[in-house]
């Protein structure tokens, strides 16, 4: 297959070369701008690079139909070349506008340090920079757990400064404006571990164990890992961007004038909403994950829905129960942690609670998944 030739637009950008007498004359049409293709300058170069050197430089541009910044570019380029071989140029024959900018190019000098320069640092150096920022961020990290312990004992002997009308605020967003999106995660989660149970079961003519299969997982971590993770990308961000606009709008440090600690009066509510609130919320997602299953069982599996009810009560032991609310309680101190803490770490710029906000969601889901592996691993050395 023949692609057709293209022809060239009407008004493409043309340069054409012309010497006489010593004169190197520089004819330019058609649009010069920054959506055309523009010739290129080596054939400028050669024409410069002759012997004996030219006499002068001279430009026509009456067939120029519109120019940018490129085309001043390449002016540009064209009388350093120019300038570099001991070749006059005469700019009469370029446009106005073109003429002034290059005299006031030439007249304001370039700004000292403007230029980006590539820094090598010797290995060492850079090895040592990583290792000391390291030692900073554990010291800020058991600064920040050690001012969270000193609110914990200031709370528990009633001397905590924190607005309580704040507190059953943050509760509140924490759990009932989450709800539609934990109900539809887990409610999916339950659906999916159904469908993979059944796929397996049905060849046994088990698919009954299709409701022990969902209710243990569920129950057990799946509920508290869904909601923590929900929570750590929804809420854990909130807080770090919320204390992060006012660590840039200097909120805190008027705290702090004022006399109060804002570990107690910012981080602590926000840390007992959600460790008040992830239990109740991990017990709602395990409902709705069974709920989930039990869409697969009856529907698809056609189970009995007393039977699948009853057999999912029978087979998930109690102590599943127990150890998923102490997984989305280790959860919600995490994500409530993380959260704060990089809220209060921020910048003092828009754009370091734009990076805060994603710090806290990567923080959050890290520390949700290395609590999840330590918990597994002590509930099985215990028997449980």
């Amino acid at each position: 297959m023949t692609r057709p030739a293209q022809t060239p637009r009407a008004d493409a950008p043309t340069r054409a070369i012309a010497v006489a007498d010593g004169v190197v004359t520089l004819t330019f049409a058609g649009s010069w701008r920054m959506d055309r293709t523009l010739p290129g300058i080596e054939p400028v170069v050669q024409a410069l690079a002759v012997s004996p050197v030219p006499k002068a430089l001279a430009f026509a541009s009456s067939g120029v139909t519109g120019w940018d910044s490129l085309f001043l570019t390449q002016c540009r380029a064209i009388l350093a070349l120019a300038h570099e071989r001991g070749v006059p140029a005469d700019l009469a024959g370029l446009p106005d506008g073109v003429t002034s900018l290059l005299a006031l190019a030439e007249k304001v000098p370039e700004r000292q340090g403007a230029a980006r320069k590539s820094v090598h640092s010797p290995f060492l150096d850079r090895m040592a920079d990583i290792g000391l920022g390291a030692v900073q961020a554990v010291r800020n990290l058991l600064d920040f757990m050690g001012d969270i312990t000193l609110a914990g004992v200031a709370l528990a002997r009633g001397k905590a400064v924190f607005q309580r009308s704040q507190l059953v605020t943050l509760m509140y967003q924490a759990s009932i404006d989450a709800l539609g999106i934990v109900s539809l995660i887990s409610f999916l989660v339950g659906l999916i571990l159904a469908f993979v149970g059944a796929i397996q079961l049905s060849q046994f003519g088990a698919q009954i164990y299709v409701s022990t299969i969902v209710g243990i997982a569920m129950v057990r971590v799946m509920g508290a890992i869904m909601t923590g993770i929900i929570m750590a990308g929804r809420t854990g961000a909130a807080y770090a961007a919320e204390l992060g606009t006012m660590q840039v709008n200097e909120e805190i440090d008027a705290l702090k004038t004022f006399g109060f600690s804002p570990t107690q009066f910012l981080v602590l509510p926000r840390l007992i909403a959600l460790v008040i609130m992830m239990p109740l919320l991990c017990i709602y997602a395990d409902l709705m994950g069974v709920m989930g299953g039990f869409v697969v069982g009856v529907f698809m599996l056609k189970i009995n829905p007393i039977q699948y009810l009853t057999h999912t009560w029978q087979s998930v032991p109690l102590a599943n129960f127990w150890i998923g609310l102490v997984h989305s309680t280790v959860f919600g101190v995490l994500v409530a942690m993380a959260g704060c803490y990089r809220g209060i770490r921020c910048g003092r710029s828009a754009l370091g609670v734009g990076q805060a906000a994603t710090s806290a969601v990567v923080t959050g889901i890290l520390a949700i998944v290395i609590a999840t592996a330590i918990l597994t691993v002590a509930c099985n050395i215990i028997g449980v």
